[in-house]
Protein backbone atom coordinates (compact mmCIF):
# COMPACT_ATOMS: atom_id res chain seq x y z
CA UNK A 1 0.00 0.00 0.00
CA UNK A 2 1.22 3.50 -0.84
CA UNK A 3 0.72 6.09 1.85
CA UNK A 4 0.91 9.67 0.59
CA UNK A 5 1.66 12.70 2.70
CA UNK A 6 0.23 16.19 2.34
CA UNK A 7 2.82 18.32 0.57
CA UNK A 8 2.54 20.87 3.38
CA UNK A 9 4.13 18.27 5.69
CA UNK A 10 7.09 17.69 3.39
CA UNK A 11 10.39 19.52 3.88
CA UNK A 12 10.77 22.61 1.69
CA UNK A 13 13.08 21.41 -1.10
CA UNK A 14 14.19 23.81 -3.81
CA UNK A 15 16.23 23.08 -6.92
CA UNK A 16 17.94 26.23 -8.19
CA UNK A 17 19.16 26.09 -11.78
CA UNK A 18 21.81 28.78 -12.12
CA UNK A 19 22.81 30.03 -15.58
CA UNK A 20 22.18 28.36 -18.90
CA UNK A 21 23.37 24.85 -18.01
CA UNK A 22 21.55 24.85 -14.69
CA UNK A 23 18.42 26.18 -16.35
CA UNK A 24 18.49 23.41 -18.96
CA UNK A 25 18.86 20.79 -16.24
CA UNK A 26 15.90 22.26 -14.36
CA UNK A 27 13.76 22.10 -17.50
CA UNK A 28 14.52 18.40 -17.79
CA UNK A 29 13.64 17.84 -14.14
CA UNK A 30 10.35 19.71 -14.51
CA UNK A 31 9.47 17.47 -17.45
CA UNK A 32 10.35 14.39 -15.35
CA UNK A 33 7.61 15.33 -12.87
CA UNK A 34 9.77 15.00 -9.75
CA UNK A 35 7.36 15.37 -6.80
CA UNK A 36 7.79 17.45 -3.65
CA UNK A 37 10.29 19.88 -5.19
CA UNK A 38 10.06 23.56 -6.15
CA UNK A 39 12.06 24.46 -9.27
CA UNK A 40 13.68 27.85 -9.65
CA UNK A 41 15.59 29.34 -12.59
CA UNK A 42 18.19 32.00 -11.78
CA UNK A 43 19.89 33.80 -14.64
CA UNK A 44 21.23 37.12 -15.88
CA UNK A 45 19.81 36.47 -19.35
CA UNK A 46 16.20 37.65 -19.63
CA UNK A 47 15.65 35.74 -22.86
CA UNK A 48 16.75 32.44 -21.32
CA UNK A 49 14.46 33.00 -18.32
CA UNK A 50 11.51 33.69 -20.60
CA UNK A 51 11.74 30.17 -22.03
CA UNK A 52 12.27 28.41 -18.68
CA UNK A 53 9.80 25.76 -17.50
CA UNK A 54 10.58 26.50 -13.83
CA UNK A 55 7.65 27.60 -11.67
CA UNK A 56 9.78 30.39 -10.17
CA UNK A 57 12.27 32.61 -12.01
CA UNK A 58 14.69 35.25 -10.78
CA UNK A 59 16.72 37.60 -12.95
CA UNK A 60 19.83 38.66 -11.11
CA UNK A 61 22.14 41.61 -11.72
CA UNK A 62 19.56 43.71 -13.52
CA UNK A 63 21.53 46.95 -13.05
CA UNK A 64 24.80 45.33 -14.07
CA UNK A 65 23.65 43.32 -17.09
CA UNK A 66 20.37 44.94 -18.21
CA UNK A 67 19.10 41.38 -18.78
CA UNK A 68 21.69 40.65 -21.47
CA UNK A 69 23.83 38.09 -19.65
CA UNK A 70 27.45 38.38 -18.54
CA UNK A 71 29.24 37.39 -21.73
CA UNK A 72 30.80 34.27 -20.23
CA UNK A 73 32.59 36.23 -17.49
CA UNK A 74 32.34 34.48 -14.08
CA UNK A 75 33.40 37.65 -12.26
CA UNK A 76 30.41 39.50 -13.66
CA UNK A 77 28.24 36.50 -12.81
CA UNK A 78 29.37 36.73 -9.19
CA UNK A 79 28.77 40.49 -9.10
CA UNK A 80 25.28 39.99 -10.55
CA UNK A 81 24.42 37.53 -7.77
CA UNK A 82 25.78 39.85 -5.10
CA UNK A 83 23.68 42.68 -6.52
CA UNK A 84 20.58 40.51 -6.10
CA UNK A 85 21.55 38.98 -2.77
CA UNK A 86 18.47 40.35 -0.97
CA UNK A 87 16.18 38.78 -3.60
CA UNK A 88 18.03 35.47 -3.25
CA UNK A 89 17.58 35.56 0.53
CA UNK A 90 13.86 36.17 0.12
CA UNK A 91 13.60 33.36 -2.43
CA UNK A 92 15.44 30.82 -0.27
CA UNK A 93 14.07 31.79 3.13
CA UNK A 94 12.41 28.79 4.77
CA UNK A 95 14.02 26.20 2.50
CA UNK A 96 15.26 23.11 4.33
CA UNK A 97 17.16 21.58 1.41
CA UNK A 98 18.56 23.40 -1.61
CA UNK A 99 20.14 21.88 -4.70
CA UNK A 100 22.30 24.29 -6.68
CA UNK A 101 22.53 22.99 -10.25
CA UNK A 102 24.90 24.59 -12.73
CA UNK A 103 27.08 23.95 -15.72
CA UNK A 104 30.57 25.09 -14.78
CA UNK A 105 32.71 27.05 -17.23
CA UNK A 106 30.31 29.78 -18.34
CA UNK A 107 29.67 33.16 -16.77
CA UNK A 108 26.47 33.11 -14.72
CA UNK A 109 26.57 29.49 -13.55
CA UNK A 110 30.24 29.57 -12.60
CA UNK A 111 30.18 32.97 -10.92
CA UNK A 112 26.74 33.04 -9.34
CA UNK A 113 26.36 29.46 -8.08
CA UNK A 114 28.73 29.91 -5.11
CA UNK A 115 26.81 33.03 -4.03
CA UNK A 116 23.46 31.20 -4.30
CA UNK A 117 24.88 28.32 -2.25
CA UNK A 118 26.26 30.68 0.38
CA UNK A 119 22.85 32.33 0.80
CA UNK A 120 21.17 28.91 1.02
CA UNK A 121 23.40 27.84 3.89
CA UNK A 122 22.93 31.19 5.61
CA UNK A 123 19.17 30.59 5.75
CA UNK A 124 19.83 27.18 7.29
CA UNK A 125 19.24 24.87 4.33
CA UNK A 126 21.11 21.65 3.70
CA UNK A 127 22.89 22.70 0.50
CA UNK A 128 24.00 20.32 -2.21
CA UNK A 129 25.89 21.40 -5.31
CA UNK A 130 25.29 19.36 -8.49
CA UNK A 131 27.40 20.57 -11.39
CA UNK A 132 28.84 19.47 -14.70
CA UNK A 133 32.29 20.35 -16.04
CA UNK A 134 33.01 21.17 -19.70
CA UNK A 135 33.60 18.73 -22.52
CA UNK A 136 37.25 18.68 -23.60
CA UNK A 137 36.44 20.28 -26.93
CA UNK A 138 34.98 23.34 -25.18
CA UNK A 139 38.53 24.63 -24.65
CA UNK A 140 41.03 25.25 -21.86
CA UNK A 141 39.67 28.69 -20.96
CA UNK A 142 36.29 27.24 -20.10
CA UNK A 143 37.93 24.35 -18.24
CA UNK A 144 40.01 26.76 -16.13
CA UNK A 145 36.93 28.85 -15.36
CA UNK A 146 35.07 25.70 -14.32
CA UNK A 147 37.89 24.65 -12.02
CA UNK A 148 37.87 28.04 -10.30
CA UNK A 149 34.09 27.99 -9.93
CA UNK A 150 34.12 24.51 -8.44
CA UNK A 151 36.82 25.47 -5.94
CA UNK A 152 34.64 28.36 -4.75
CA UNK A 153 31.43 26.33 -4.75
CA UNK A 154 33.04 23.52 -2.73
CA UNK A 155 33.55 25.95 0.14
CA UNK A 156 29.89 27.02 0.13
CA UNK A 157 27.99 23.72 0.02
CA UNK A 158 27.52 20.76 2.35
CA UNK A 159 28.11 18.27 -0.44
CA UNK A 160 29.33 18.72 -4.01
CA UNK A 161 28.55 16.27 -6.81
CA UNK A 162 30.71 17.13 -9.82
CA UNK A 163 30.00 15.35 -13.10
CA UNK A 164 32.77 15.55 -15.76
CA UNK A 165 31.20 15.79 -19.20
CA UNK A 166 34.41 14.47 -20.75
CA UNK A 167 33.91 11.16 -18.90
CA UNK A 168 30.24 11.18 -19.73
CA UNK A 169 31.14 11.44 -23.40
CA UNK A 170 32.85 8.05 -23.20
CA UNK A 171 29.50 6.42 -22.50
CA UNK A 172 27.62 8.25 -25.28
CA UNK A 173 26.64 6.18 -28.33
CA UNK A 174 28.70 7.09 -31.40
CA UNK A 175 25.65 8.41 -33.21
CA UNK A 176 24.82 10.99 -30.51
CA UNK A 177 24.69 14.61 -31.64
CA UNK A 178 26.14 17.49 -29.61
CA UNK A 179 22.65 18.38 -28.41
CA UNK A 180 22.02 14.81 -27.29
CA UNK A 181 25.31 14.78 -25.38
CA UNK A 182 24.33 17.92 -23.47
CA UNK A 183 20.89 16.41 -22.81
CA UNK A 184 22.58 13.34 -21.37
CA UNK A 185 24.60 15.56 -19.02
CA UNK A 186 21.42 17.34 -17.94
CA UNK A 187 19.76 13.99 -17.29
CA UNK A 188 22.58 12.84 -15.01
CA UNK A 189 22.04 15.96 -12.90
CA UNK A 190 18.35 15.07 -12.83
CA UNK A 191 19.10 11.53 -11.66
CA UNK A 192 21.36 12.74 -8.84
CA UNK A 193 18.79 15.20 -7.53
CA UNK A 194 15.86 12.82 -7.95
CA UNK A 195 17.68 10.01 -6.12
CA UNK A 196 18.05 12.24 -3.08
CA UNK A 197 14.65 13.95 -3.16
CA UNK A 198 12.76 10.65 -3.57
CA UNK A 199 14.22 9.38 -0.31
CA UNK A 200 12.51 12.29 1.43
CA UNK A 201 9.24 12.59 -0.49
CA UNK A 202 8.23 8.93 -0.57
CA UNK A 203 6.92 6.47 2.03
CA UNK A 204 5.69 9.05 4.56
CA UNK A 205 8.46 8.67 7.18
CA UNK A 206 9.35 12.29 6.52
CA UNK A 207 11.23 13.32 9.64
CA UNK A 208 13.25 10.12 9.81
CA UNK A 209 14.09 10.12 6.12
CA UNK A 210 15.06 13.78 6.01
CA UNK A 211 17.26 13.40 9.08
CA UNK A 212 18.92 10.38 7.50
CA UNK A 213 19.64 12.33 4.34
CA UNK A 214 20.96 15.23 6.38
CA UNK A 215 23.31 12.84 8.16
CA UNK A 216 24.66 11.57 4.85
CA UNK A 217 24.96 14.94 3.12
CA UNK A 218 25.58 17.57 5.80
CA UNK A 219 29.13 18.95 5.65
CA UNK A 220 30.08 15.80 3.78
CA UNK A 221 32.43 17.35 1.23
CA UNK A 222 32.96 15.73 -2.19
CA UNK A 223 30.52 13.02 -3.21
CA UNK A 224 30.69 10.17 -5.69
CA UNK A 225 27.73 9.57 -7.98
CA UNK A 226 27.49 6.11 -9.50
CA UNK A 227 24.83 4.79 -11.84
CA UNK A 228 24.16 1.23 -12.96
CA UNK A 229 21.57 -0.42 -15.21
CA UNK A 230 20.91 -4.12 -15.71
CA UNK A 231 18.16 -6.47 -16.82
CA UNK A 232 17.46 -10.17 -16.73
CA UNK A 233 17.75 -12.81 -14.05
CA UNK A 234 20.25 -11.07 -11.76
CA UNK A 235 19.26 -7.52 -12.67
CA UNK A 236 19.37 -5.92 -9.22
CA UNK A 237 22.73 -7.41 -8.26
CA UNK A 238 24.25 -6.58 -11.66
CA UNK A 239 23.01 -2.97 -11.49
CA UNK A 240 24.52 -2.63 -8.03
CA UNK A 241 27.84 -4.10 -9.20
CA UNK A 242 28.00 -1.70 -12.15
CA UNK A 243 27.28 1.26 -9.92
CA UNK A 244 29.71 0.37 -7.15
CA UNK A 245 32.58 -0.34 -9.54
CA UNK A 246 32.24 2.97 -11.45
CA UNK A 247 33.16 1.34 -14.76
CA UNK A 248 34.43 4.47 -16.53
CA UNK A 249 36.93 5.33 -13.81
CA UNK A 250 39.55 3.65 -11.67
CA UNK A 251 37.44 4.61 -8.70
CA UNK A 252 34.97 2.80 -6.49
CA UNK A 253 32.92 3.73 -3.45
CA UNK A 254 35.22 1.62 -1.25
CA UNK A 255 35.70 3.35 2.08
CA UNK A 256 32.59 5.55 1.94
CA UNK A 257 31.08 6.04 5.39
CA UNK A 258 27.74 7.43 4.18
CA UNK A 259 25.78 5.94 1.29
CA UNK A 260 22.41 6.74 -0.24
CA UNK A 261 21.07 4.49 -2.99
CA UNK A 262 17.88 4.60 -4.98
CA UNK A 263 16.41 1.74 -7.03
CA UNK A 264 14.11 2.29 -10.02
CA UNK A 265 12.15 -0.76 -11.19
CA UNK A 266 8.89 -1.76 -12.88
CA UNK A 267 7.08 -2.72 -9.68
CA UNK A 268 7.98 -6.41 -9.75
CA UNK A 269 11.26 -6.26 -7.86
CA UNK A 270 11.35 -9.01 -5.25
CA UNK A 271 12.53 -8.51 -1.70
CA UNK A 272 15.32 -11.05 -2.21
CA UNK A 273 16.58 -9.14 -5.26
CA UNK A 274 16.71 -5.94 -3.22
CA UNK A 275 18.47 -7.79 -0.42
CA UNK A 276 21.19 -9.06 -2.76
CA UNK A 277 21.70 -5.61 -4.30
CA UNK A 278 21.94 -4.07 -0.83
CA UNK A 279 24.56 -6.63 0.18
CA UNK A 280 26.65 -5.82 -2.91
CA UNK A 281 26.78 -2.19 -1.82
CA UNK A 282 27.31 -2.94 1.87
CA UNK A 283 30.27 -5.21 1.12
CA UNK A 284 32.33 -2.54 -0.66
CA UNK A 285 31.80 0.45 1.62
CA UNK A 286 33.16 0.99 5.10
CA UNK A 287 31.91 -1.66 7.52
CA UNK A 288 30.43 1.04 9.76
CA UNK A 289 28.82 2.98 6.91
CA UNK A 290 25.42 4.61 7.33
CA UNK A 291 23.31 3.35 4.40
CA UNK A 292 19.82 4.52 3.43
CA UNK A 293 17.78 3.62 0.38
CA UNK A 294 14.65 4.43 -1.56
CA UNK A 295 12.72 2.95 -4.47
CA UNK A 296 10.83 4.34 -7.45
CA UNK A 297 8.37 2.42 -9.61
CA UNK A 298 8.58 3.32 -13.30
CA UNK A 299 6.74 0.86 -15.60
CA UNK A 300 8.65 2.20 -18.62
CA UNK A 301 11.91 0.55 -17.48
CA UNK A 302 10.43 -2.89 -18.20
CA UNK A 303 12.59 -5.74 -16.98
CA UNK A 304 15.56 -3.52 -16.16
CA UNK A 305 16.64 -2.09 -12.82
CA UNK A 306 18.26 1.32 -12.49
CA UNK A 307 20.49 1.97 -9.49
CA UNK A 308 21.73 5.40 -8.37
CA UNK A 309 24.30 5.51 -5.59
CA UNK A 310 25.58 8.63 -3.86
CA UNK A 311 28.49 8.10 -1.49
CA UNK A 312 30.14 10.55 0.89
CA UNK A 313 32.38 10.52 3.94
CA UNK A 314 35.64 9.61 2.22
CA UNK A 315 39.01 10.06 3.87
CA UNK A 316 41.25 12.90 2.73
CA UNK A 317 43.45 10.49 0.78
CA UNK A 318 40.53 9.47 -1.45
CA UNK A 319 39.29 11.60 -4.35
CA UNK A 320 35.70 10.76 -5.22
CA UNK A 321 34.73 11.17 -8.85
CA UNK A 322 31.78 10.08 -10.93
CA UNK A 323 30.89 6.59 -12.12
CA UNK A 324 28.41 6.40 -14.98
CA UNK A 325 26.80 3.89 -17.22
CA UNK A 326 24.46 4.70 -20.05
CA UNK A 327 21.23 5.92 -18.50
CA UNK A 328 17.69 5.61 -19.75
CA UNK A 329 15.41 8.63 -19.83
CA UNK A 330 12.29 8.07 -17.78
CA UNK A 331 9.49 9.76 -15.91
CA UNK A 332 9.36 7.84 -12.64
CA UNK A 333 6.73 8.15 -9.96
CA UNK A 334 7.64 7.59 -6.30
CA UNK A 335 5.63 5.10 -4.27
CA UNK A 336 6.02 3.22 -1.04
CA UNK A 337 7.93 -0.03 -1.43
CA UNK A 338 5.38 -2.81 -1.11
CA UNK A 339 7.05 -5.84 0.40
CA UNK A 340 5.66 -9.33 0.95
CA UNK A 341 5.39 -10.59 4.48
CA UNK A 342 8.63 -12.10 5.75
CA UNK A 343 9.31 -14.25 8.74
CA UNK A 344 11.39 -13.22 11.72
CA UNK A 345 14.04 -15.66 10.54
CA UNK A 346 14.25 -14.07 7.09
CA UNK A 347 14.13 -10.60 8.63
CA UNK A 348 17.13 -11.41 10.81
CA UNK A 349 19.16 -12.32 7.72
CA UNK A 350 18.64 -8.93 6.08
CA UNK A 351 21.15 -6.09 6.52
CA UNK A 352 20.24 -3.88 9.48
CA UNK A 353 19.61 -0.78 7.37
CA UNK A 354 17.25 -2.78 5.13
CA UNK A 355 15.30 -4.08 8.15
CA UNK A 356 14.89 -0.52 9.47
CA UNK A 357 13.44 0.69 6.18
CA UNK A 358 11.08 -2.29 5.88
CA UNK A 359 9.75 -1.81 9.41
CA UNK A 360 9.26 1.88 8.80
CA UNK A 361 7.30 1.10 5.63
CA UNK A 362 5.16 -1.48 7.40
CA UNK A 363 4.30 1.06 10.12
CA UNK A 364 3.38 3.61 7.46
CA UNK A 365 1.10 1.12 5.71
CA UNK A 366 -0.56 0.19 8.99
CA UNK A 367 -1.10 3.84 9.89
CA UNK A 368 -2.61 4.44 6.47
CA UNK A 369 -5.02 1.52 6.93
CA UNK A 370 -6.09 2.81 10.34
CA UNK A 371 -6.71 6.31 9.02
CA UNK A 372 -8.79 4.93 6.16
CA UNK A 373 -10.95 2.92 8.58
CA UNK A 374 -11.44 5.94 10.83
CA UNK A 375 -12.45 8.06 7.83
CA UNK A 376 -15.05 5.44 6.85
CA UNK A 377 -16.54 5.50 10.36
CA UNK A 378 -16.85 9.28 10.24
Amino acid sequence: MSYTVDRELLPDIKVIGVGGGGGNAVNRMVNANIPGVTFVAVNTDAQALATSDAEMRLRIGEKLTKGLGVGGDPTRGERAAEESRAELEELLNGAEMVFVAAGMGGGTGTGAAPVVAEVAREVGALTIGTVTTPFAWEGMARTRAARGGIDKLREKVDTLISIPNSRLLESCPDEYTMEEAFEMADDVLRQAIQAISNIISQNGAINLDFNDVRTVMSEAGPALLAIGDAEGENRAAEAAKKATSSPLLDQTINGATNVLFNVTHDGNLKLRELDIAARVIAEVVDSTANIIFGTVIDPSVGDSVHMTVIATGFSETQAPTVGLTQSRESKPRPVALELPGISDEEDAELPAFLRRNIRSMNEISANGDREARMAERR
